[in-house]
């Protein structure tokens, strides 16, 4: 069977969290499709296993361009930053919200501390990287697209990650708002939602995992864990004129987990 194929030619497209994982199959996945790239994370280099070169040196090996900024989403002045750098190539036509961090504690032990950091880069970049991606695209006039990584437990409980599932449930329902008041002006908001998928974000996980329970058991997945290249064609799909009538939509790339 044959792959998603899209053009993006002529197009930027800024990622969050593009240096590893999801986010970097994402990056080359756009680079590929003739875009020009810009990899925004706190770390240039990649933390994937066998993965030496940073994403935006690697989009530009296999012929596209790229570049690289250093940002923290979970600072808004930073993100707002992060949009005008891009205005150097031409602005933001495609906004990916990938960026996340995950810690495992049960409820009852999570701290603030730890809350705040999960929810200001879940939750808080998506939040103002929509926003200032979208105020982007509206001053230049362009029908642009906003697709954020939302996760298969925004819609169910479970164990060791609550505050973590909590900034899920809100980046889904930030796609939806936003969906809905930046309609008019032209400008796509939706999301993916992966399910188990073997990145450094979940260190140990491999392709057969799934969900781990309060005992360290694996529940059964119709299929299996991902790997972060069976994510990217969500992303190409959302973002391109395939789906020029789909706004406010999570995609469920897990797995068939949420059937479960």
């Amino acid at each position: 069977m044959g792959r998603i194929s899209a053009d993006f030619s002529g197009e930027t497209v800024v990622v969050t969290g593009g240096s590893s994982g999801i986010g970097r199959a994402v990056a080359l996945a756009f680079g590929d499709a003739g875009a020009t790239v810009v990899n925004a994370d706190v770390e240039e280099r990649p933390k994937d296993v066998d993965a030496e070169t940073p994403t935006h040196k690697l989009v530009r090996e296999r012929g596209g361009e790229a570049a690289y900024a250093e940002v923290d989403v979970s600072d808004p002045a930073e993100v707002e930053a992060l949009v005008e750098y891009a205005r150097e190539f031409g602005g933001v036509d495609v906004m990916v919200n990938n960026a996340g961090v995950y810690t495992k504690s049960r409820f009852r032990d999570v701290t603030p501390e730890e809350f705040d950091r999960v929810y200001g880069v879940n939750a808080r970049g998506a939040f103002f990287g929509t926003q200032y991606a979208a105020e982007d695209m509206i001053e230049r006039g362009v029908e642009g697209v906003v697709v954020n990584t939302t996760s298969d437990t925004q819609g169910r409980a479970s164990w060791d990650h609550s505050h973590y599932a909590a900034t899920k449930g809100a980046v889904r329902m930030v796609t939806r708002s936003a969906a809905l008041e930046l309609a008019p002006e032209g400008v796509r908001v939706n999301a993916v939602a992966p399910g188990p998928v073997a990145t450094e974000i979940r260190e140990g996980w491999s392709e057969e995992a799934s969900a781990f329970g309060p005992d360290g058991e694996t529940p059964s997945l119709p299929l299996r864990a991902a790997t972060p290249d069976e994510l990217a064609d969500a992303y190409l799909y959302l973002a391109s004129d395939g789906a020029s009538y789909v706004t406010g939509e999570t995609l469920w790339v897990d797995g068939g987990g949420h059937v479960c």
